[in-house]
């Protein structure tokens, strides 16, 4: 048995030049830890060690949450070892490794973790001196823990520069004063953390230098440009404090981290206007709130999908192949989207069942897909076990106004802003009740004590402003106000967002703004009355109705008819989305009645006999790794998708959106991490990336250069020879070795699928698939006989369209 003092040694977590990381355990305290054993020379001096206890002890009596805290620290047999907190998890090196560019806010979220801990950290009279994503866990919940203060890296950087003090830390992430051995200061590691948060949001280090001397004089002796790589979504601001956290001369870098964070979490604060925010902006009430949501582990995720979706679909320079790009970010987001597209309310939109969120898009349009994706995403986060009725009659009373606003809506154009502004007058309630369901506790019993008449709704609402301004500081409507503007949501949107005050007008406004303030105010309130009414809810919704009919243009019998229209709609969505609703919950009072329908299914079309894949290098014994069942039926969906693409070809059809079914099908059925389509460029008789889909697939599609004519690396002789290859584990070492240069320094997947695709004998197009994980492509016969169909269907595809 593998020990070291009292700590049973049982696995390798992680590897580095300078350590090795083993799970442990600690029989006197029955724990499981983590125990790094340092990797030092017998040259070591003893006065290092020394200095290295003296260091340990001074870390070990660091407390914060973010701080991974040192348990031991000691040398046995003229080893170093430190003894950890274990921390299930995995590092933001991996972390950022597996997922690519991070989103913005959830970026800046771990960093928010990590400065806090180095902030902590710098009052306790210690510099971290090697900060770096390797020393840097994600635990289970998303939080970004420090470890490892520079301890180890003591030991292994002897000597400094130029004769100079001890030079401490890894190369590609000093400070510039840190390779001329200067005396540690908390700038030092503000630097570090710069070049961290530059790492996540890029996907990429920006100093890559193999050569540790190279790193230290680049550093040094340059002004570090920020990577061309960074999104769009970095916008100036942000890029500005990201230059100041990276600046060479400490003296124009931020002082500590605290500085760091208050920047970061500025940018991440909305600003507010004082006519839409009020008071409740100038008292910090909102802030204080958006920091709290902002530290949920999901809230990141949540805002930026939104403010992606929203950005996509409003802008004119992107296309049909960018929502449905973002929209398959998320598998549940997928399916609940494919589901609801084709329950009975949009079945004549696309004559038949429709398979693909490309072809979807393509039929309904970028504002219908956009209402049920912001629909669906914020349903996919508010799925917290402890309130779940409470959120899901919270979640129903957002969609029904919001489908009640588009079918009042009598401008066409307008019935799109109408359903997302309806259903956001609930965004404030709607986040509180998820993300403070005590408060939002309060607030309901608050009213219920104030307010005996359900049937009046304007002292409801009055009342419901009052007990959140009492609990919250803010009204519902101001952080939903609040939240929408960080969220990039148009102002259109946002004037909708806040209730007119008053009686509605005699007549319909003439300006759309009005008009849809009005709109969206009536839809909410023939919802509340509706979910607040005991028995029969007629009467109650007629004196609604007459209220508004002259606002909106419309009798009574129509807004009656329209009310009664949109609950059978949102029955019918409830049902497609799976959102089953407790027989005694007022939720069910919105929906009406609805008779489940059969599935449709999917024709069979198998073309192809089964086959077996020939790889095209010799066969070798694959490390398999045990994942988790699939959530979908493989192949059904490529059942479906075939015959989906089929219809599609049948009639008059654009090459592209044909491809992106073809990928998107495959993607979905077989949990695919990325897929690439590459295509011949007569020039250069080389097949370059073209487009993708899943992590990074653009930024991985525009290295592939798979030369058609004498090249001898794998992906050349696949093509070559026409042979459909998987490649179980590329980490083999007689497999690397014929991987081309491009692909094991940008790629590096451990396991992928080849398809080329031949028109007469000749290749001219590739489709890439891989996992991330040795083994993970599982292929039956009837699913790669569906793969094999796909792809003939793409080359079909070519020979109409030429």
């Amino acid at each position: 048995m593998n020990k070291i003092g009292r700590f049973e040694l049982r696995r390798v977590l992680g590897k580095g030049a300078q350590a090795t990381v083993w799970l442990g355990f600690d029989a006197r305290l029955e724990r499981e830890v983590a125990v790094k054993l340092i990797t030092a020379g017998a040259d070591v001096d003893p006065r290092d060690i020394t200095h290295w206890l003296q260091e340990a002890r001074s870390v070990s009596r660091l407390t914060h949450p973010s701080i991974v805290p040192v348990f031991e620290a000691d040398v046995q047999d003229g080893k170093p070892y430190l003894v950890f907190e274990f921390v299930p998890g995995r590092t933001l090196a991996e972390h950022v490794r597996a997922r690519g560019a991070l989103p913005p806010h959830e970026a800046l979220a771990l960093m928010l973790g990590v400065l806090e801990a180095l902030q902590a950290a710098h009052a306790g009279g210690v510099v971290h001196r090697d900060l770096k994503p390797s020393n840097i866990l994600v635990d289970g919940s998303g939080r970004a823990r420090v470890m490892d203060f520079g301890i180890a890296a003591r030991l292994n950087d002897r000597g400094g520069v130029a004769g100079e003090g001890l030079v401490v830390g890894t190369p590609n992430y000093m400070s510039p004063e840190a390779t001329r051995g200067a005396t540690p200061t908390p700038a030092m590691d503000v630097f570090s953390a710069g070049l961290v948060l530059v790492e996540m949001l890029a996907g990429q280090a920006l100093v890559r230098e193999r050569d540790p001397y190279a790193a230290m004089r680049r550093i040094a002796e340059q002004d570090l440009a920020l990577p061309a790589e960074l999104p769009s979504t970095v916008d100036d601001p942000l890029r500005a404090v990201l230059r100041r956290a990276i600046a060479r001369d400490p003296a124009q870098r931020f002082a500590d981290a605290s500085a760091f964070a208050d920047a970061l979490r500025q940018w991440m604060t909305p600003r507010s206007s004082e006519s839409e925010a009020g008071a409740a902006s100038n008292s910090g009430t909102l802030d204080f709130l958006l920091r709290r949501m902002r530290h949920k582990s999901d809230f990141p995720a949540l805002s930026d999908s939104i403010a992606r979706i929203q950005r996509i679909a409003a802008s004119e320079h992107e296309s049909l192949a960018s929502l449905s790009s973002e929209i398959l970010k998320d598998v549940a987001l997928t399916n609940k989207l494919l589901r609801l597209v084709n329950s009975a309310h949009f079945t004549h939109a696309g004559g038949g069942s429709i398979s693909t969120v490309s072809r979807a898009v393509a039929l309904i349009g970028f504002a219908g897909i956009r209402n049920m994706a912001l629909s669906l995403v914020l349903l996919e986060h508010m799925h917290d076990k402890g309130h779940a009725n409470q959120l899901k009659e919270e979640f129903l009373r957002a969609l029904m106004a919001g489908s009640l606003a588009g079918e009042l809506c009598r401008v066409a154009r307008e019935g799109e802003e109408a359903f997302i502004g309806a259903m956001f007058q609930n965004l404030g309630r709607l986040l509180t009740e998820y993300y403070f369901p005590e408060e939002a506790r309060q607030i309901r019993s608050a009213v219920a004590a104030s307010v005996r008449d359900a049937g009046s709704l304007a002292a409801q609402a009055q009342a419901e402003a009052a007990a959140a301004i009492g609990v919250l500081g803010l009204s519902f409507e101001d952080l939903g106000l609040g939240i929408a503007k960080s969220w990039g949501l148009p102002d259109t949107l946002q004037r909708c967002m806040r209730r007119p005050d008053g009686e509605p007008p005699a007549r319909v406004p003439d300006k759309a703004p009005e008009r849809l303030r009005w709109l969206t105010l009536a839809a909410n309130e023939l919802t509340d009355t509706l979910l607040r009414t005991e028995g029969d809810p007629t009467a109650r919704l007629a004196a609604i109705a007459e209220r508004h009919a002259r606002a909106l243009g419309l009798s009574v019998r129509e807004i009656q008819s329209a009310t009664e229209q949109a609950r059978h709609r949102l029955a019918q969505a409830a049902q497609a989305m799976s959102l089953q609703v407790a027989p005694n919950s007022p939720a069910r009072r919105l929906l009406a009645t609805v008779v489940a329908e059969a599935p449709p299914s999917a024709a069979d079309a198998d073309t192809l006999a089964p086959h077996t894949l020939q790889a095209t290098v010799t066969a070798f014994e694959a490390t398999r790794i045990e994942e988790a069942p699939p959530r979908i039926n493989a192949a059904e969906v490529l059942a479906a998708g075939i015959a989906d693409i089929t219809n599609s070809m049948v009639e008059s059809f654009k090459l592209n959106e044909v491809l992106r079914m073809i990928l998107e099908t495959m993607f979905r059925a077989l949990g695919f991490r990325r897929i690439v389509f590459c295509l011949r460029d007569p020039k250069t008789e080389t097949l370059t990336g073209r487009f993708g889909l899943g992590e990074g697939a653009e930024a991985v599609a525009a290295q592939f250069r798979v030369p058609l004519k004498g090249g001898a690396d794998l992906f050349a002789l696949v093509c070559a020879k026409g042979a459909d290859t998987l490649i179980s584990d590329a980490t083999v070492a007689n497999i690397e070795a014929k991987l081309p240069p491009w692909y094991r320094s940008h790629v590096r997947a451990p396991a992928f699928l080849l398809l080329p695709l031949t028109l007469k004998g000749a290749p001219f197009a590739l489709i890439y698939a891989d996992k991330a994980q040795p083994g993970g492509i599982e292929l039956g016969e009837k699913e790669l006989s569906l793969l094999r169909t796909l792809r003939n269907q793409a080359v079909m595809a070519f020979r109409q369209a030429s």
